[in-house]
């Protein structure tokens, strides 16, 4: 008989259907106002990959014997790495994996964090969406503005540097959240007539209105949108548009001009937050996207995110270059 853990895999099986059963019937608690309960800190560091590898087509979650598999297979490489990030020719590479936080903290695990469409990929993009990828190693030659968050495509003036590096954006506090090195965390704030969404990385905080005001004139746009939320039964729900236009819409694809975001929190049991977002955006994607991303309770609080790469590495980074240009270095 196949085991997990010691266990036989038809029970183990089982007891992931127990897990979802109870999820189902939950009932979370209220606050003073009566509002669905979601105050706190919340996680949502992932090992799942955001897009679903072909092998599991549209099925949305490892089996048991599955989880048991990837685990086995994530603590081998750990113990073979030398727990330091490869180093780049022409960078300085990126941090040491002590810093890395990517394992989530759930047994019920998906296959995807996409789920719509449903073989859990991103949609084919629209004809002319431009692309723009970065990274930790060398300078990606484009055009400003620069919208994705790590890396630049020069050295000529801080509008070259991603969104990170100049503090104005942090490489997973979106919106939407999406699972990345570390810094996963959020914390939500609720009053009776509004929300706060308050990130760790760029200590970011958007303020979320629950009481039915218009949104702004569409000629004002913002970074990370201008959100509007109510409640859905357990479910808080947070529309935003208005964006900018100086993001992506989603990754290194298009452009958050034409983007809408709509954001779903849901309780499903003491210690979990479903996050749901669904991304619509004609202008970049053919299809929306949906994704799922559960969020785990953290008994602690955030500190300050203090940015200060803005501050101090692009001037410096700068300086060096127009000291290269003149031959003095």
């Amino acid at each position: 008989m196949k085991t997990v853990s010691g266990i036989p895999f038809f029970l183990a099986a089982a007891l992931v259907a127990g897990l979802a059963n109870a999820q189902d019937n939950y009932i979370a608690p209220r606050n003073m106002w009566g509002q669905p309960d979601l105050q706190g800190v919340w996680n949502f560091s992932s090992n799942v990959p955001m897009q679903r590898p072909d092998q599991y087509g549209e099925r949305e979650f490892m089996t048991a014997e599955e989880v048991e598999e990837l685990r086995a297979r994530l603590a081998s490489r750990d113990a073979a790495s030398d727990q330091a990030v490869p180093q780049r020719d022409g960078g300085p590479g990126g941090y040491n994996d002590f810093w890395v936080e990517s394992a989530g903290l759930t047994d019920r695990i998906r296959t995807s964090h996409v789920v719509y469409p449903l073989n859990g990929r991103f949609p084919e993009t629209v004809e002319g969406t431009p692309v723009q990828f970065g990274g930790l190693g060398p300078d990606v030659p484009g055009q400003r503005p620069v919208r994705y968050t790590v890396g630049g495509i020069a050295k000529d003036g801080p509008e070259d540097r991603g969104l990170s590096e100049r503090c104005i954006v942090g490489f997973n506090d979106g919106p939407p959240f999406m699972p990345s090195l570390y810094n996963n965390n959020v914390q939500i704030f609720q009053h009776k007539d509004t929300a706060v969404i308050l990130t760790e990385m760029i200590h970011n905080a958007r303020i979320v209105p629950l009481d039915g005001r218009p949104p702004l004139p569409e000629e004002i746009g913002q970074w990370s949108g201008d959100a509007r939320g109510h409640y859905d039964g357990d479910t808080l729900v947070v529309v935003s548009t208005n964006f900018n236009g100086m993001t992506a819409s989603l990754e290194p694809f298009g452009t958050s001009a034409e983007k809408v975001l709509t954001e779903r929190f849901t309780r499903v049991d003491d210690f979990t937050v479903n996050y749901e977002w669904t991304l619509e955006d004609s202008a970049t994607f053919t299809e929306k996207i949906t994704a799922i991303v559960p969020m785990t309770k953290v008994a602690g609080q955030l500190y300050e995110y203090a940015c200060h790469e803005g501050n101090y590495a692009i001037p410096s980074m700068l300086r060096a270059a127009r000291m290269e240009e003149a031959g003095l270095l």
